[in-house]
């Protein structure tokens, strides 16, 4: 049986986890009605990414008969300045994602909840990956450059990473 505190904290979680899919729909559409094709699918899907990442909380706290309390979710910003900002801002979204999965890890730890510790391994290791993916988009758009045939070239890039 999970803590009432723990179970709080995982419900905080789910909040986050489904902002960032809301975040991440917004960017897409921002990227579509900029005709950023590629980028907007690469959103889209990593969206549907982070709306599993909740599902599998929401999962995890089901099969610990803890209650899931749904929570209301922020709206997200829906205009940005460019195809390096959406991925500026996605960057620094997912690190503040780290940040919070690392907190609840050292949370767990200090509670000795170890089945919890156990589930969150594939969170930090996720973030992992997810920050240095958005990382290289940011720096490989920097790269490229802003002007028309850069940003046709990043866009093309991230379609590429479709899947990842």
């Amino acid at each position: 049986m999970l803590s009432k505190e723990v179970v709080a904290r995982l419900n905080e979680q789910v909040a986050k986890e489904m902002f960032a899919s809301n975040l991440y729909l917004s960017m897409s559409s921002w990227c579509f009605k900029n005709r950023f094709d590629g980028a907007g699918q690469f959103l889209f899907e990593h969206a549907g990414q982070e709306s599993d990442h909740a599902k599998k909380l929401i999962t995890y706290l089901n099969e610990t008969d803890s209650l899931v309390e749904l929570q209301s979710i922020e709206k997200p910003q829906s205009n940005f300045s460019g195809l390096l900002n959406v991925f500026e801002e996605t960057y620094k979204h997912e690190v503040s994602i780290t940040e919070s999965i690392n907190d609840l890890v050292s949370f767990m730890l200090d509670k000795k909840d170890y089945s919890t510790f156990n589930f969150l391994q594939w969170y930090v290791a996720e973030q992992h990956e997810e920050e240095a993916l958005f990382r290289g988009i940011v720096d490989k758009i920097k790269l490229i450059g802003e002007h028309s045939n850069g940003l046709y070239l990043a866009d093309q890039y991230i379609k590429t990473l479709i899947g990842k």
